[in-house]
């Protein structure tokens, strides 16, 4: 796959993630209906929602900005990826698998979008030598 190719896919993939998840944090803030009913009905209390919008919104700040913020980008994956299995596994074990759909396609779509972070912003691990000291070598 050329870089350019990689490149579409990640920023469509970072537009339609912030789209889901900025949606979703706002809505956690603005205490909509819909995601505020449902959320206090898999039984997470009410000052969980506030914080749990206002993290959204601040790693879609995060994903948006271009170039910048690698590290803390991989923390917003994480955190991400928290978030939808917390979602599924709530969901699952109180409104049944058909309420699970949501999170299984935001599973699928931020896993292609942090694939493809990881081909255009690969790690450089140095290895760090280990010099002997001779004081306490057997020879």
């Amino acid at each position: 796959m050329s870089t350019k190719s990689t490149k579409a896919i990640y920023w469509a993939g970072v537009v339609l993630t912030s789209l889901w998840f900025g949606t979703s944090g706002v809505c956690e803030l603005t205490r909509n209906a819909l995601v505020w009913d449902i959320t206090l009905q898999l039984g997470y209390p009410a000052h969980f929602i506030y914080i749990l919008g206002v993290a959204k919104l601040a790693g879609v700040a995060v994903l948006l900005t271009p170039n910048r913020l690698l590290r803390l980008k991989e923390w917003v994956f994480a955190g991400v990826f928290f978030d939808i299995s917390f979602a599924f596994f709530s969901k699952l074990a109180v409104l049944g698998f058909a309420a699970t759909l949501d999170a299984i396609i935001a599973f699928a779509m931020v896993a292609v979008t942090y694939t493809m972070f990881r081909r255009l912003y690969t790690g450089t691990y140095a290895t760090v030598g280990f010099q002997s000291d001779r004081r306490f070598s057997n020879q």
